[in-house]
């Protein structure tokens, strides 16, 4: 008697901040990350990620559809970012001013700057 081989994969997406969907999938091996999707339904639950565009990683590394998973991966399905992170960060200091915001902002007292 033959048995199939299972992979054991989590299927992750927040589609807010601070709000995490995960779903445990057992498939059978070999399946790729469009299968996981699919059996998911997160695809039929939110269609704004439905798309050709769509950012997925493994473990936080990117991975593309046709990616074989292995047993215990977890697939993360990204958002598109609001704000690019440089354009919010240099906003933000220039709101702040140059001794409020980053890496001097919190000094000990008797401190030498920068420390």
């Amino acid at each position: 008697m033959v048995s199939e081989s299972r992979v054991r994969v989590k299927v992750i997406y927040s589609p807010q901040p601070r709000q995490v969907q995960e779903i445990s999938l057992v498939l059978s091996a070999p399946c790729c990350v469009l299968q996981a999707l699919q059996c998911s339904g997160f695809l039929l639950q939110f269609p704004e990620i439905d798309t050709p565009q769509i950012l997925l990683g493994i473990w936080g590394r990117k991975a593309r559809l046709d990616q074989v998973l292995r047993d215990l991966d977890r697939v993360e399905i990204y958002r598109p970012l609001r704000v690019d992170p440089k354009v919010a960060r240099r906003e933000r200091f220039t709101r702040q001013g140059a001794r409020a915001a980053g890496l001097f902002r919190q000094k000990r007292p008797g401190a030498k700057a920068g420390y």
